[in-house]
Formats: structure tokens, C-alpha cells, sequence
């Protein structure tokens, strides 16, 4: 008998209420683990004789997948052997393990959510320790022009990396426990989803994938016998521990790396147990995997939100966006329209996977099931949605706590009691704007089901996808930018998202408010070389029997010359989808500039707005900085993408210095 139905006929008679009560009781959550140890003892197949399978059905694992665990197993050595199957028991369990092991604590101003502080040295994606493995340095990057460095990528060899690896897993996990998940990114079953087994030695990694994925025994069952992606992920700090860990968060930050191996179907992440680093399923597979598969097999893999807008005569349109993180992606994909009339609704807030259907129609899929969400800045009045949503069953990250058991993080001010005490994310009690350091983390996040968002999509889990109307480019541009144009063609629009820039952002190491390149919001995340990939969206064009959708790029955040904004964001860009969907619908409601097509006078519906705007200067073409950007773009192409830039893309580039250089 199988140490999970040892726990289902314990429970079997026991009330809900009861159960509840008893997995947060040290002796029933031992007695648990004890039983589970010793059901284990009865299993037949490969690790499991060696008693010390600990939960889950080893017989229940397809032989490729019972293979690739105990591979490394041998290698990694961990003392138990955890198979998740997704119920909310296991659940249940793990959050015991991690509050017991001090890395979450309850917050009982909310219904079932919690707090983790990591090691103040494990905060953000590590871009400068996330390498492509391939054969060829240019299939994984472009050769930039001699002399300058590459920014589209980290390329290492095979043999480097295996090095690399050998040098960090062998015994990486011994005194700890191996999980293995199943999980599935898009709807299990979905033509458009991919399934993938990640190994890890952390319980939040598994509590967050939880969230993040379709996860559980429903995967294992569709799987089959067939391929799937392989998902190695250690924390790096086997126990006994050498050292003292910080805030009881395991990690070790100065042997990170990640690493993707396209030719074998495998992403091996260690050193770090937050966010894109360790969640193997969000930036690594779905997107620099993602980006491989697609281009193998004819689809994308975008770093886009999915939304859907509904307009007051009943029609609906869904719009795919690619903002960089920290943009505003999740508060578009939630807006609350200012329009009346007007209904937005969610299908995804940061991953996009589409492909053409039978029809020529894009169709897409939110890979997802969570939201992995930027907490600071996030408020009832920036994003009421995304807030309804982390009431329950969250878990929060980095952020910091009220002395009523809730959160807080900038942009809460008015909405935290004046009376409650707030210690930041640092540990820092009674803590005050005063103190020079934020209260949260800026890139804090929180981890919280997609289904409770109270705007999803009724067809956001639908098999086929949803239908793109239009794909939306934006980024942080304090100046000089419009508000929105309209690429010309389909071509002119794959340059826009080729020379997109954007300030950065605390979502990853980088420092300061400089202006970055960052094509397609994928700089970090492309999973094979640049030049490759714009070849592919090029490609699409010449594929006949394609409704290809139209492209735009919009900017929320120009300021004027006291810096501050002179768009007010958030549910006002409503206005602007609005323009999107009757550009989409035909409307004559454009007027060619230098950049692009632009609303003509009076087309963008200002109505009920309780503010004055600046038109003229959010529309504002200065002929002297898109000269500059012309320039910027050209050196950028030159030295990054050299020869692997395709002529199409120049031959856009060109004309628009052309247009910029003939503006009055």
C-alpha cells in the first residue's frame, strides 16, 4: 500500500474541520511522514526498495520518468523521496514542513496565505548566471561585431558545462528531500500545453509550482510514455549545512547557474530557490524553451499578457501585450475599464504561447495557472482586481508585515491602518518611511491562483486557445514616445518589437533607471539566437493563408518637463484599447506619422475623464530624439545582431529615417 492512501484511509473519517486542525499538529504531520516512510518500504521498482520513498505511488510514474529520477538520485543523493500528486493534503503538508523549517509563517489577517523572506542575496532572476547550452555559439546567440560585448544571451558550451554541473549537483541534495513534479504548462490534455518534470529539494518550490502550474497525478496519466521537458533544480545547501543560513532560506548565491540544454529537452537551475530562477516551468521552460520548441515546431512563445476586451455593443476582442517585467503587464491584464460600457477580462498576465489554427486564425493559451506577481505598486486603486484576488491562498514573498497579521508594501499607504505596525521585509520592527529603506522588497512578489481572479476569462483554460486580434508592444519611455501608433504592415511591426526600449526594472540585478534595449520584452528569454527568431516572425508573413493580426506600441509613462506622467494610466488605458478595437474593426480613425499610424484629433474617447490631459505633448513627435532613437537602434542592431539581422528588418529601419529625417 502506497504511502498516499495510508494518508487518505487515515483521514478517511475525519471531518474537514478536523483535518484542517490536525495537519497543522506537529505529532499528526509526523505520524503522517512516519507511515508514508513506512509504506514506502512496500513499493517494488528502483529507489523505492531502499525505504525511503516518503509519499506518492513510485509504480504510478511512467518508465521514462521513474529513469530520469533515479538517474539523479544517484547523482544528487537525497535521503527521501517525495512524488507530488497536487491534492490539497499534500498541500497541506508542505506548508507544515516549511513553517516548521521557519521559511513561511501564517498571516491570519488572510485566509489561507503566508509569508517567505529569502536571503537578501536570492531576490531576482540572475541573467548574468543563466546560460544557453548548444554545439554552435550562434544558435544560441548572435556574434556581436568584434569588440562588444553580447547582451542577447549567455552561450557555454557543452563540455564547459557539464564541468559546470559536475562540479555542483553530485550530493547536492543529501539530508534532503526530492520531489518530483509533474506538471503541465497550458491545460492538461490542450493540443498547445507541454508537460515537464521538475526535481527539486525545496517545499516552497513545490508550494509555488503548485500555483504556477497544472500539477499533479492528472498530469502523469496524460503523459504517458511520451517525451517531456526535464526540470533539475537544487537550492545547493545539502544538510548537514556548512554555514548558518540567513532568514532559514537555503540558497547559495555565489554558485548559481542556470542552465538550458535545447538538444536534450532540459533546463538544470541551482544555487537559488526564488522566482524565475527555481520555478523552472515560468521563464525557463515557458519562454527560453518555449521559444525552441516554437520555433521548431512552427508556433511562439512570448512574454506577453492575454486579455480580452468586450465593448459596450457586445463584441469581444482578445489582445496579447509584451510589456518587460515590472511594466504593468498583470495591471493591464486586470484593468477595470473607465470607459462605460467596456469589460476587460483575464487570460494570462505574462506568458503567451500562439499558434496559427486551420483557419489562419493566432490562437492563444496562457501556459500558467498563477499569477507570480510584482507586489509594490499593486493597490485597490492601481489594480482592485489583482488585490480581491491575494486575499486567500497566497503566497507572498519579500513583502513586508502589519502587526494585524496582513501585508504591506509601497503603494498600500492608504489602505493599511494608521495603528498597525509594520516590520519590513529586512526584519526591521516599526518600521517608517523615514528609515531611508523600503518596507518590501521591490521586487517582492506574491504567488496566488489565476481561477481567483474575479475577471478570467470563461475561455481562459480552453484547449484551442483564444483568437489574437492584435499584439500590443509597450516599455517605460519617459520621453519622446506616443502614447500609441499602429505598425503599417506586419513587418514594420516585428521592427517595433525589434527596437523596443524600455528603463529597467528591479525584476532582475540591473541598477538605475537606464534606458535598455529590450526586443519583444524577450531580451532576457530568448531561448536561441535574436536574428533566428525575428526570421521567424518574418516568416509568418509570407504564409498566404495567415490573418495575421495587427501590431501596435503604446507607452503609458511619458512625462512632461516636471516628470511627471502626463497619461494617467491604468483603468484610463481603456481609451486606448478602445482606439486598438475599432483600428481592428476598420475605422477610419488614423493618420499616418513618422513612427506609425497615430489617432487622429479627438479619436481617442476622452469622455468622463476627471483630469486634463495634454494631447499635444503625449503625441508629440520631437524630431531631434527620434533621430537619436534612430541612431541608438542602428548601433544596437550593428554591434548585437550583426550579420544575423535579417535585410527586412534594416530595410524597415531605414525607412524610418527616412520618415524622422524628412518630419517638419
Amino acid at each position: 500500500m502506497g504511502s498516499l492512501e495510508i494518508i487518505r484511509r487515515n483521514s478517511a473519517s475525519m471531518p474537514a474541520q478536523e483535518m484542517r486542525e490536525e495537519t497543522c499538529c506537529p505529532k499528526f504531520a509526523t505520524r503522517i511522514l512516519k507511515e508514508a516512510v513506512k509504506a514506502g518500504t512496500s513499493q517494488s521498482h528502483g529507489y523505492a526498495t531502499q525505504k525511503n520513498l516518503l509519499y506518492g505511488y513510485w509504480n504510478k510514474l511512467p518508465k521514462k520518468v521513474q529513469s530520469y529520477v533515479e538517474e539523479n538520485i544517484k547523482i544528487c543523493k537525497p535521503s527521501t523521496l517525495h512524488i507530488c500528486d497536487g491534492s490539497d493534503r499534500e498541500n497541506e503538508l508542505l506548508m507544515y514542513i516549511l513553517q516548521r523549517d521557519g521559511m513561511i509563517k501564517p498571516l491570519p489577517k488572510l485566509e489561507n496565505c503566508w509569508l517567505a523572506k529569502t536571503d537578501p542575496a536570492d531576490v531576482a532572476r540572475v541573467e548574468s548566471k543563466t546560460f544557453i547550452s548548444t554545439e554552435e555559439e550562434r544558435d544560441t546567440i548572435p556574434i556581436p561585431k568584434s569588440g562588444v560585448k553580447g547582451t542577447l544571451g549567455k552561450w557555454m558550451s557543452p563540455e564547459d558545462l557539464d564541468t559546470e554541473l559536475n562540479m555542483r549537483f553530485p550530493g547536492c541534495m543529501e539530508g534532503r528531500t526530492m520531489y518530483v513534479i509533474p506538471f503541465s504548462m497550458g491545460p492538461v490534455g490542450s493540443p498547445l500545453s507541454k508537460i515537464g518534470i521538475q526535481l527539486t529539494d525545496s517545499a516552497y518550490v513545490v508550494a509555488s509550482m503548485r500555483v504556477m502550474t497544472r500539477m499533479g497525478s492528472k498530469v502523469l496519466s496524460t503523459l504517458g510514455n511520451n517525451e517531456f521537458i526535464k526540470c533539475l533544480h537544487s537550492v545547493g545547501r545539502p544538510l548537514p549545512l556548512q554555514e548558518k543560513l540567513n532568514n532559514n532560506w537555503p540558497c547559495n548565491p555565489k554558485q548559481t547557474i542556470i542552465a538550458h540544454l535545447p538538444a536534450k529537452n532540459e533546463i538544470c537551475s541551482y544555487g537559488s530557490g526564488y522566482g524565475g530562477n527555481s520555478l523552472l516551468g515560468k521563464k525557463c521552460f515557458a519562454l527560453r524553451l518555449g521559444s525552441i520548441l516554437g520555433h521548431r515546431e512552427g508556433w511562439l512563445a512570448e512574454h506577453m499578457l492575454i486579455l480580452g476586451l468586450e465593448n459596450d455593443k457586445g463584441e469581444k476582442k482578445y489582445m496579447a501585450a509584451a510589456f518587460p517585467s515590472a511594466c504593468g503587464k498583470t495591471n493591464l491584464a486586470m484593468m477595470t475599464p473607465t470607459l462605460p460600457g467596456y469589460k476587460v477580462t483575464c487570460v494570462g498576465d505574462d506568458i503567451a504561447w500562439m499558434r496559427f489554427d486551420k483557419d489562419g486564425r493566432l490562437r492563444a493559451i496562457n501556459p500558467e495557472a498563477g499569477f507570480f506577481g510584482v507586489a509594490p505598486g499593486t493597490s485597490m486603486k492601481t489594480n482592485p482586481n489583482a488585490m480581491k484576488t491575494i486575499t486567500r491562498n497566497t503566497v507572498f514573498t519579500n513583502v513586508a508585515e502589519t502587526s494585524e497579521g496582513s501585508v504591506f508594501w509601497e503603494g498600500l499607504e492608504e489602505e493599511v491602518p494608521r495603528t498597525a505596525q509594520i516590520t519590513s521585509w529586512l526584519g526591521v520592527p516599526e518600521w517608517t518611511p523615514d528609515s531611508g529603506k523600503p518596507a518590501a522588497h521591490p521586487n517582492s512578489r506574491f504567488c496566488t491562483p489565476a481561477k481567483q481572479c474575479p475577471i478570467m476569462d470563461p475561455d481562459w483554460e480552453s484547449p484551442e486557445g483564444v483568437p489574437i486580434d492584435a499584439i500590443i508592444f509597450g516599455g517605460r519611455r519617459p520621453e519622446g514616445v506616443p502614447l500609441v501608433y499602429e505598425a503599417y504592415n506586419w513587418n514594420h511591426g516585428v521592427f517595433i518589437g525589434a527596437s523596443m526600449r524600455s528603463e529597467a526594472t528591479a525584476a532582475a540585478e540591473h541598477k538605475g533607471k537606464v534606458v535598455m534595449h529590450d526586443p519583444f520584452a524577450m531580451r532576457p528569454f530568448f531561448g536561441y539566437n535574436f536574428g533566428h527568431y525575428l526570421k521567424h516572425w518574418l516568416s509568418f508573413q509570407e504564409q498566404s493563408n495567415l490573418k495575421l493580426p495587427k501590431i501596435y506600441h503604446v507607452n503609458w509613462f511619458r512625462k512632461d518637463d516636471q516628470g511627471k506622467f502626463i497619461w494617467p494610466g491604468f483603468g484610463e488605458n481603456s481609451r486606448v484599447l478602445d482606439w486598438i478595437f475599432r483600428r481592428v474593426n476598420g475605422e477610419d480613425c488614423a493618420v499616418q506619422s513618422a513612427v506609425g499610424n497615430i489617432p487622429t484629433p479627438n479619436s481617442l474617447n476622452m469622455e468622463g475623464i476627471n483630469q486634463n490631459v495634454d494631447m499635444e505633448a503625449l503625441f508629440a513627435l520631437p524630431k531631434d530624439f527620434w533621430q537619436r532613437e534612430v541612431k541608438e537602434v542602428s548601433k544596437y542592431f550593428d554591434e548585437q545582431v550583426n550579420e544575423d539581422l535579417p535585410p527586412e528588418i534594416m530595410q524597415e529601419l531605414r525607412k524610418l529615417e527616412t520618415r524622422v529625417n524628412t518630419m517638419l
